[in-house]
């Protein structure tokens, strides 16, 4: 399910697009196993009105403990385009927040043991003004993700400074903060330095 082009302004392109990780979906995954377990279970031992009530009982632990974190996972999205990150989330009641690239200060992740073994884990967004910190739980890839973002960052802020139409100072300072945000080592800073420099 495609972020709707409707929602986008004009220019702007989705980079990134992606439902929470799916070790959110454990709980209910094993919840409906049981329930299917049981029902099986129900069929075999239990016979006329206690089978059906009983059978109605499961269907009813499944409705209330595993469809709606089912609907949850499904409906949450994570959208990262040239200008923002976007969560959408909810079924009926909807829910959303959006965070303007050019106003992220700072991006960090972080992960369990587990999580690293399944490459899930959290982002913790801050950013300047009202926005404050925001935190993403069950992210997939939060390393690689946290990169795109910073360097997407970048990308917006030397576009809205000028220095996207080929302004060289604002292109050193974006490698500058590239650098200093760890996204390019001290070798891949030089090398774009010194190229850069040479077009000048």
């Amino acid at each position: 399910m495609a972020y709707p082009e409707r929602l986008l302004s004009p220019g702007e392109v989705v980079h990134l697009e992606f439902r929470p990780h799916w070790q959110r979906i454990i709980v209910p995954t094993s919840i409906t196993l049981a329930v299917i377990a049981a029902a099986v279970a129900v069929l075999v031992l239990l016979e006329d009105t206690a089978r059906w009530i009983s059978l109605a009982i499961l269907a009813v632990v499944w409705l209330v403990a595993a469809l709606p974190r089912y609907l949850d996972w499904w409906f949450t999205r994570y959208v990262v385009t040239n200008e923002r990150l976007s969560v959408r989330a909810g079924v009926l009641a909807r829910r959303g927040k959006e965070i303007p690239l050019e106003v992220i200060n700072d991006v960090a992740f972080k992960q369990s043991v587990l999580e690293r073994m399944v490459r899930s884990g959290d982002l913790l967004i801050e950013s300047a003004g009202e926005q404050g910190q925001s935190r993403f739980t069950d992210v997939p890839r939060p390393e690689e993700t946290q990169s795109q973002i910073y360097q997407l960052r970048e990308k917006r802020t030397v576009a809205l400074e000028g220095g996207g139409t080929g302004g060289a100072a604002g292109q050193l300072e974006a490698l500058a903060r590239l650098h200093k945000d760890g996204v390019l080592s001290d070798e891949e800073f030089e090398a774009k330095k010194e190229k850069l420099l040479d077009e000048i």
